[in-house]
């Protein structure tokens, strides 16, 4: 397996003195779910708030920037970061600025007239086409608002954008915040000890198997199994001219599917059943054989007979990765399967999870168990290109 490598200093290395009222651009992730203006979720913005804090003891003026949401290079009004500034005042206990742009003479008079002790939030990096494409000016304008850069975003350090990667270009002095040095750290113990602990056993799930195939073609040189999950399972059984009624399917991804020959990886598992229902909110389900999902019943869940099945493998391993749910755990009645597996994983000696709809769903049914697993990772996407065999670009700059 290859180490995660990152060649950043450590922010828990510096002297304090160094940073004494610096201005400090810090890159957070807060792509946070909001419902009705409000911020539903907040545990990533809890997450960056001890780098938030030793920053504000050195009294550095501490401006903050992040994407939230896709809106494709335009401003959206749904997207802009108010209520992610509203969310981190109350949890600072302090006024936090929030800006109109990220760029631009007002936002560079706003930092220039910063005080000590102050913080200031960007608004949406995504807002301008530019962050995507890496652009090197955008990527300038970023860097000239701060003195030293933090990158505290361990989310998105799979992403070559300017506000991940374009932006360091400019800086002599980066580090990596509190957060990504604990990422940094609880990963590379659970790699480490693939080769000493085993059976290792990757569990994946979720709705698409294109975010996956990465990690299954580079897996399955180190896993002895890999088990599968949720609707990525089905472009495989369509790929094999098996029925799967109305079940979603990333359409796209068969002819991939095909081309690798991914039933033909000895490591892989596909389930042996499904539980299955009339709509997404049914309150019944009916347990059938992968081999007979019925034309008119959508697959929400892994049957019985897999839950036995993947958790007998998973009782006997000795370090699991678990990256993405079961079925539909948003609904009780088809959040067996993930359920399931979550307290099979917690019990497995070392034990990796990530993925947002993975600790979702740890949160809403499996929160007691939360503790037990040896790191939980803040990254979906960054924990998929690591998985993938490839590093990550924001930290290896």
């Amino acid at each position: 397996m290859n180490p995660l490598e990152c060649k950043l200093k450590r922010l828990s290395q510096a002297k304090p003195q160094d940073f004494r009222a610096m201005r400090v651009l810090v890159r957070v992730d807060y792509n946070v779910p909001l419902k009705e203006g409000k911020v539903v979720n907040n545990e990533r913005i809890k997450q960056t708030l001890p780098t938030i804090r030793w920053l504000l003891e050195q009294e550095c003026r501490v401006v903050l920037m992040s994407h939230l949401g896709r809106p494709k290079g335009k401003v959206v009004e749904e997207l802009r970061m108010n209520p992610v500034a509203e969310e981190l005042s109350k949890l600072l206990g302090k006024k936090v600025l929030k800006l109109d742009d990220c760029i631009g003479a007002d936002v560079e008079s706003a930092v220039a007239s910063m005080g000590k002790g102050e913080v200031v939030l960007l608004e949406n990096t995504r807002f301008h086409p530019e962050e995507k494409a890496n652009d090197p000016e955008f990527s300038k304008r970023l860097a000239e608002l701060g003195e030293v850069f933090v990158f505290e975003a361990f989310g998105t350090a799979h992403r070559n954008d300017a506000s991940t990667v374009g932006v360091q270009a400019h800086f002599n002095e980066r580090y990596i915040g509190f957060l990504v040095e604990r990422e940094i750290e609880g990963i590379t113990k659970v790699l480490q000890a693939i080769e000493s602990k085993r059976p290792f056993v990757l569990v994946l799930g979720g709705k698409k198997i294109s975010d996956k195939l990465g990690v299954i073609q580079y897996m399955s040189k180190h896993a002895d199994y890999i088990l599968i999950g949720g609707a990525m399972g089905f472009p495989i059984l369509k790929a094999q001219g098996k029925p799967i009624g109305k079940s979603y399917c990333e359409e796209e991804a068969i002819p991939i599917v095909k081309a690798q020959n991914l039933e033909q990886v000895p490591a892989l598992s596909l389930p042996l059943d499904y539980l299955v229902g009339e709509t997404l909110d049914a309150t019944s389900a009916k347990s059938v054989s992968s081999e007979e999902i019925p034309g008119d019943r959508i697959a929400l869940d892994i049957g019985e007979e897999t839950i036995r099945h993947y958790t007998e493998i998973i009782r006997r391993a000795g370090t699991v990765i678990w990256n993405g749910p079961m079925g539909y755990f948003e609904n009780p009645v088809f959040a067996r399967g993930t359920i399931a597996v979550g307290k099979a994983v917690a019990q497995a000696p070392v034990s990796l999870i990530g993925g947002g709809d993975t600790i979702s769903a740890i949160e809403q049914h499996l929160k007691e168990y939360k503790s037990k697993y040896s790191h939980v990772s803040t990254g979906g996407g960054a924990l998929l290109e690591l998985l993938s065999g490839r590093p990550l670009v924001a930290l290896n700059q």
